[in-house]
């Protein structure tokens, strides 16, 4: 077990990473983060920031050397540049950033151990697009396999035609085939040391131009007749990846049953809700986890739970929303609006 007062180092300087170093400094501990961003928003939360580009080694090892464990807040942190961490603990295992860093070696792995991920194949070349077009059909989605997220590096295709006006990027894409589902809902988990698993209630997801927009629990039929379905597949993966921390996968519901869309190997978005919504919050627990200490109750605080995602709004807006008392408002502390930007988010719950 780490104590209370030791230092938590956080990859990555995003809005995931300010609400983890914020849930830390409840439990007593501090938070040092690194990210390659002069305006980290979780830097201004933590008790130290070291800015610097991933690959510097020598700075990597001088965070490691101030950190009793670290963890990560987003999933596009080089993996190589770990090494230079040494002894200390790094929670989740960096095999879990490997599979989910490529959208063809996740789906692989995902079908590896029973899952069912929507039709894909992979491009890497024009020839190769036209087969996956040949043999899944339209309509479709290309993506990059590496990076992209929020409805970056993808391109709907919704006839062959539509292949003569895209530029393809010179790197590796996967085509995936559209799946006609009835919801969208996620899974999100927390597996401690010792294999304790903990899951929270699936929240029916609602995305607008590839973006979160609104997160609801209970998540209603049809999702609430298939998530046993995918709690066991979430649980083999965190078994596969002897996984630690807090764990996510999304899922179509469908008429066959879920579909697997993709997995985030670290605190979640469409978890934001358990910050008010949950006994303990998905940031707590992730701090828990790394740290050795017993898991926290993921159970639901309140009858029914709303998240919604404050998306390029303005102050303006926020003071109407804290006009109604029974609003959570969080901030994020970015700049200036701007279309497509998180800004923040507003949670709120009904009690009966």
């Amino acid at each position: 077990m780490i104590p209370p007062g030791e230092t938590i180092g956080i990859l990555g300087g995003g809005q995931l990473g300010r609400m983890l170093a914020m849930a830390a400094a409840q439990l007593g501990y501090r938070c040092h983060i690194f990210a390659p961003e002069q305006d980290a928003i979780a830097a201004e939360v933590s008790a130290a920031y070291t800015c610097a580009p991933w690959d510097d080694v020598e700075a990597m090892a001088r965070f490691a050397a101030d950190c009793a464990v670290i963890t990560y807040e987003f999933e596009n942190v080089p993996v190589t540049p770990l090494l230079a961490l040494g002894e200390v603990a790094l929670h989740p295992h960096p095999r879990a950033l490997e599979t989910a860093q490529d959208r063809l070696n996740e789906k692989q792995f995902i079908v590896g151990l029973g899952g069912t991920p929507a039709p894909f194949a992979p491009v890497d070349t024009p020839a190769d697009l036209e087969n996956a077009i040949g043999t899944i059909g339209t309509p479709g989605i290309l993506k990059t396999r590496r990076e992209g997220y929020d409805g970056k590096g993808q391109w709907r295709i919704m006839s062959a035609a539509d292949v003569d006006a895209l530029d393809l990027p010179p790197q590796p894409l996967i085509y995936e085939g559209f799946v006609n589902f009835q919801a969208e809902f996620s899974v999100i988990l927390c597996r401690a040391m010792g294999g304790d698993v903990r899951f929270y209630d699936s929240a029916r997801n609602v995305h607008e131009g590839g973006i979160l927009a609104r997160s609801t629990v209970p998540a209603g039929d049809p999702i609430a007749a298939q998530v046993s379905t995918a709690r066991e597949l979430a649980a083999a993966v965190a078994e596969a990846l002897d996984y630690v921390g807090v764990l996510t996968l999304e899922f179509f519901a469908t008429e066959a049953g879920p579909v697997f869309n993709e997995m985030a190997p670290r605190v979640h978005n469409s978890g934001h809700w358990t910050i008010e919504g949950a006994i303990t919050s998905q940031f707590e627990n992730h701090v828990r986890a790394i740290c050795g200490l017993p898991l926290g109750d993921p159970g639901l605080a309140a009858a029914t739970v709303e998240m919604r995602n404050l998306i390029g709004e303005k102050a303006d807006e926020w003071a109407k929303i804290l006009a109604d008392p029974a609003n959570h408002l969080h901030l994020y502390g970015k700049g200036a609006a701007s279309p497509g930007r998180k800004m923040g988010h507003v949670t709120r719950l009904t009690l009966a």
